[in-house]
């Protein structure tokens, strides 16, 4: 059984269970001599999954960046971790963004029809306006200009890319969060709330296995079948006896028996 834990990260939380940053790595001159030290490194602070977390022998499937909400799907089974973060499976998850401006239909398709960016072209499975978020974060977003609400499902996750692709249109994200992970979703849980339940995951079949089996049936000749003598049509005489199959008449040379009698020496 795999265990899997569904968490609404708040905003301003590693996704990670340490955060061994150094803050300041400074080199404080001593006052009594003129030899330079370095100053003690100093580790940050920071809120990370281990302050929601209690166990640790999960891993986050796909993570989020410290400044983005939402759901991280946890889970202690690499082929399950693989399956869910892997872009090559496809997995859908979808987000709601906060941007500057109102987007127009335009703009929306053109997520949908592909954008690019420093590492390659990129698109959106879908990409429509929506209503705000029911939970408010803290520190609240602070913008001068009109903001609105975008909900965009993607089928990969590279570094930030939901924040790139908005700001390709020309609508920079103040606020992101993560709602869904495939069948996964965050509507139950409030921000810094943990869920836990546990899956049987099926063990894969060994294709090396039976590739192996399938390769030696492949290469090993074919069985002669013997007929059997029942099959074989028995030869005869006019008078009924049995004909031998090897006759000492000699034979013509066109093939056709002789009927001359051998001549005596």
């Amino acid at each position: 059984m795999a265990r899997l834990v569904l968490f609404n990260k708040p905003f301003g939380v590693l996704c990670q269970f340490t955060d061994r940053t150094p803050l300041s790595s400074d080199v404080r001159r001593s006052s009594s001599a003129s030899v330079e030290r370095p100053a003690r490194e100093v580790t940050a602070t920071r809120p990370t999954l281990a302050d929601y977390i209690e166990h640790r022998d999960v891993y986050p499937a796909g993570r989020l960046d410290f400044d983005s909400e939402g759901l991280v799907v946890l889970t202690n089974d690499g082929a399950l971790q693989a399956r869910i973060a892997d872009p090559r499976h496809k997995m859908l998850k979808r987000y709601v963004a906060q941007v500057s401006g109102v987007p127009s239909s335009a703009a929306l398709a053109e997520l949908c029809l592909g954008v690019l960016l420093r590492d390659g072209p990129a698109k959106a499975q879908s990409a429509a306006r929506t209503q705000p978020m029911t939970w408010s974060r803290t520190p609240p977003v602070q913008h001068p200009h009109s903001t609105s609400w975008v909900v965009i499902e993607l089928s990969e996750g590279r570094n930030r890319q939901v924040r790139r692709m908005l700001a390709a249109v020309g609508h920079p994200v103040l606020r992101l969060i993560r709602t869904h992970v495939g069948p996964w979703s965050v509507d139950a849980l409030a921000p810094g709330a943990c869920s836990e339940t546990l899956l049987h995951v099926p063990t894969a079949p060994d294709h090396r296995a039976s590739g192996v089996r399938d390769s030696a049936a492949r290469t090993q000749p074919p069985q002669k079948q013997e007929r059997s003598k029942v099959d074989r049509p028995t030869l005869r005489t006019r008078d009924g006896r049995p004909a031998s199959t090897q006759s000492n008449a000699p034979r013509h040379p066109h093939g056709v028996p002789s009927s001359r009698k051998p001549r005596r020496s």
